[in-house]
């Protein structure tokens, strides 16, 4: 069995309601283009606002019950898409998340997932603006079993594991990352850096991985784009330029049961040793 996905990699710009409409137009054009999975960036109502230490953004703030989540769901169901709707600033009472929500090919909210690792860096400024999720979710679609992680969550290899134990087939990470102004790549080339952790994650979970970022420069950021799916052992098997696009990929279900099987990385395990992860360092 395969699967076509479609990563929307979109600019976004001060106006939610223009975002949404670029949005729910590239949802059309990946479905015409015979994606049958979608995903949009994360954020993608509203310029990145965390890269500055603190500013009112409640303007970009919603409920799950309001105006963009049923734009999404209306979406999925009259494009015949799953749809991973990116991620959005919720605000539920007093607190205020970064998430995701997954719709079925019906228009149906199959659930939510809440960014778990909160970065605070420069221009990174999350954990101002952001409350922790508490765990992780694994959605059944006709296509298969699908995660959504977001963003700063690809850095940690515990999260993709928890989500393949869990039994995902498919990780999708909407993302908003890039290059800032004034700040060398001492470290080496980010882009390569952020590219290879996923890879890893793909290789060693025997998930198929979907990386899908925005575009366009906001203040002291350039995003770079570069949206890819990488199959069940690595293989980059679409990447996105830096300008706005929709990437297609095909994704083999059978190559990730062939890598399990084959590789055994799950079959032997050793959760016995592993009780140092768990520990706070």
């Amino acid at each position: 069995m395969t699967v076509t996905l479609g990563l929307i990699q979109m600019s976004m710009n001060e106006d939610p309601a223009a975002n949404l409409g670029k949005a729910l137009n590239l949802i059309k054009k990946a479905a015409k283009g015979g994606a049958r999975i979608v995903c949009l960036p994360e954020l993608f109502t509203s310029p990145y606002f965390p890269q500055d230490v603190k500013v009112d953004a409640s303007r970009y703030a919603e409920s799950l019950a309001g105006p963009t989540v049923k734009a999404l769901s209306k979406a999925a169901a009259e494009n015949r898409v799953v749809l991973v709707g990116g991620s959005i600033f919720e605000v539920d009472g007093k607190n205020f998340y970064n998430t995701s929500v997954v719709f079925d090919d019906n228009g149906k909210v199959l659930g939510k997932y809440r960014k778990v690792h909160i970065p605070h860096d420069p221009n990174f400024y999350e954990q101002n603006y952001f409350t922790p999720g508490e765990g992780y979710s694994v959605f059944e679609t006709r296509y298969g079993k699908i995660a959504t992680l977001i963003c700063y969550d690809q850095w940690y290899p515990e999260a993709a594991r928890t989500a393949a134990l869990m039994g995902a087939e498919i990780i999708f990470y909407p993302t908003a990352i890039g290059r800032v102004e004034g700040v060398r790549q001492v470290e080496g080339d980010w882009q390569d850096a952020w590219t290879t952790v996923q890879r890893g994650h793909a290789i060693a979970n025997c998930v198929a991985v979907a990386a899908v970022n925005r575009v366009g420069k906001e203040g002291s950021m350039q995003f770079w784009g570069g949206s890819f799916v990488s199959s069940q052992f690595g293989t980059v098997l679409a990447r996105g330029s830096d300008q706005e696009e929709v990437v297609f990929a095909k994704v083999s279900k059978y190559m990730g049961e062939f890598v399990r099987e084959g590789w055994r990385f799950f079959h032997n395990r050793r959760p016995d040793t592993y009780g140092r992860i768990v520990e706070r360092v």
